[in-house]
């Protein structure tokens, strides 16, 4: 069982890119035979990180693969690390506004994710899919979901999981705008991609996709 999560709308967005892509990547998966669910969750410090743990009760998955929206980016980003600090530069969907809060109090500093992102990022290139390996998966909601995903996870053996990014649809920005984005279809098969790569690959190749800064 994969378990696919996204997000509701935040901040002044109508749509958020993050849940319609892991829908659609659900139907493609679906269609392949795989065994999928999806869960959309709330863009709210603390709620969301136990609507994903109630999720992960629920379906009993073998892979978890969180997205979230990263506005400004133009490739899926594979999330290296998620860590242990709520710092919200915008309020999220319920007003809070956390800053230097830990997400889990007395947990580890950080968690490094157990999806195989080199090889899912060498498959999306393969696929002609922009990617890349993030440092970063910053302190707002989507970093929240990511630590508390991987330290349900440390006492979950077997049950792999981490986060991806995801760039703006077309649809979200004005005539001229020069933000980059990404159709749906594409994000969407990106996604699966990712969760074919987790499925098939116990062990992560090598591959250079680190960073200066």
């Amino acid at each position: 069982m994969i378990l696919l999560t996204g997000f509701e709308p935040f901040a002044e967005d109508a749509i958020n890119p993050s849940w319609l892509a892991v829908c659609r990547a659900r139907d493609m998966l679906r269609a392949e035979g795989h065994s999928v669910e999806v869960v959309e969750l709330p863009c709210v410090f603390g709620e969301s990180g136990a609507a994903l743990i109630d999720a992960m009760d629920r379906v009993a998955p073998e892979i978890v693969i969180s997205v979230g929206l990263a506005g400004g980016r133009d490739r899926i980003s594979l999330e290296r690390v998620g860590i242990n600090c709520d710092d919200a530069r915008i309020p999220d969907n319920r007003g809070q506004r956390p800053v230097d809060e830990e997400v889990v109090p007395g947990g580890p500093a950080a968690y490094f994710s157990t999806l195989p992102i080199k090889a899912a990022l060498r498959n999306l290139l393969i696929a002609g899919i922009k990617g890349e390996v993030s440092q970063s998966a910053g302190t707002y909601v989507c970093n929240h979901v990511f630590y508390a995903l991987m330290h349900s996870l440390a006492s979950r053996p077997g049950i792999r999981g981490g986060f991806v990014h995801v760039p703006y649809v077309p649809e979200q920005l004005g005539p001229g705008s020069q933000t980059p984005s990404m159709p749906l279809e594409t994000t969407a098969e990106g996604i699966a991609v990712i969760a074919r790569t987790a499925l098939e690959t116990s062990v992560d190749v090598k591959l250079s996709a680190g960073a200066t800064h």
